[in-house]
């Protein structure tokens, strides 16, 4: 079965607290964790406030960490082994620890200079994203360069690109605070026209606090870069393919890992694309690990598109793992 891990967005208040409470591998994972990452694991995944929580910088490691205990207690208790992974942008690096790519307390460390990195890429109020609805990914990628244009002409800075290709009429767009605004203005004046270009559209901005996934992000991706260092020519075996965010292609060999998590930084999550090429592959089904229900939401849209069955069970709780046993 494939194994899908969610990113930044899904995490919650709670999160992970029953497993930790009744698995001790999933305990040594959190110690490990907080070993590595040197925050307060436990404590901002189980009762910390929502706002320390949502923190990039804590909110990566945190997400990692379920992820993981709860992968580690599925193969302790039932020998899951995953055919394949597949991780939404930082969840890239849960599906790498599953694939055996890396360590998981080399992956916490990681992840914990990849949230400084990517907050501190933009600063505070300056950029943002937003959900595209209802338009096609190329009429996306026309209403970003439109409103890019736009917003050039008050200030040549401005930008905004796709960020996530996340389901057929959905697309998460990234950019400055000026070209997200001009998004807006190009529907309002669209929406006048007779035959409007982008008929139906709906743009839904996200709480995050910075353009992710978009070339803002570039200077994340050069400290990424630097991170990884003499890494990035050690030889990574993997246990199972995987398919890199940057590319979709499904992979079978190490060789390019921390490249694609490099570029996965400043460049879009190619979701949609992953997804359809493991379900054209012949995968009908998938275990979303990790909390919330998102990709599970997203792959029904994918199948439905294609005209494919494709099934994805969640494990983020007790409950949930007691029917992974069924499968056993």
């Amino acid at each position: 079965m494939l194994a899908l891990f969610p990113g930044q967005g899904s995490q919650f208040v709670g999160m992970g607290k029953e497993v930790f409470e009744n698995f001790k591998i999933a305990q040594r994972t959190f110690e490990e964790a907080e070993d590595s990452a040197r925050i307060k694991i436990r404590k901002l995944c189980f009762d910390g406030s929502e706002s320390d929580l949502r923190l990039t910088e804590n909110t990566q490691p945190c997400l990692l960490t379920v992820s993981v205990a709860l992968t580690r207690v599925l193969k302790e208790t039932i020998g899951f082994q995953p055919s394949g992974v597949a991780g939404h942008s930082l969840g890239e690096y849960s599906a790498l620890v599953a694939a055996g790519a890396f360590p998981f307390s080399k992956a916490v460390h990681w992840v914990r200079a990849r949230g400084q990195s990517m907050q501190s890429a933009v600063p505070a109020g300056m950029g943002g994203m937003a959900a595209i609805l209802n338009l096609t990914d190329t009429q996306v990628e026309e209403l970003c360069s439109d409103a890019t244009q736009l917003a050039k002409q008050e200030d040549s800075t401005a930008i905004v690109e796709p960020a996530n290709y996340n389901a057929p009429g959905q697309v998460v767009i990234a950019g400055t605070t000026e070209a997200l605004q001009a998004v807006r203005r190009v529907l309002e004046l669209d929406q006048k026209h007779t035959n409007p270009k982008y008929p139906r559209c709906k743009a839904i901005d996200l709480p995050v606090s910075a353009p992710f996934h978009c070339s803002l992000m570039n200077p994340a991706a050069l400290a990424m870069e630097q991170l990884f260092g003499e890494e990035q020519k050690q030889p990574i075996v993997l246990d199972c393919p995987y398919t890199p965010n940057r590319t979709a292609a499904i992979e079978n060999q190490g060789a390019q890992v921390l490249k694609n998590l490099v570029q996965q930084v400043d460049h879009p999550v190619l979701w949609k694309q992953s997804m359809e090429n493991w379900i054209n592959q012949g995968e009908t089904r998938a275990l979303e690990i990790g909390p919330g229900k998102v990709l599970q939401g997203l792959a029904k849209r994918i199948a439905k598109e294609i005209g494919r069955n494709f099934e994805v069970l969640c494990l983020h709780d007790l409950a949930s793992l007691k029917e992974m046993e069924k499968l056993k």
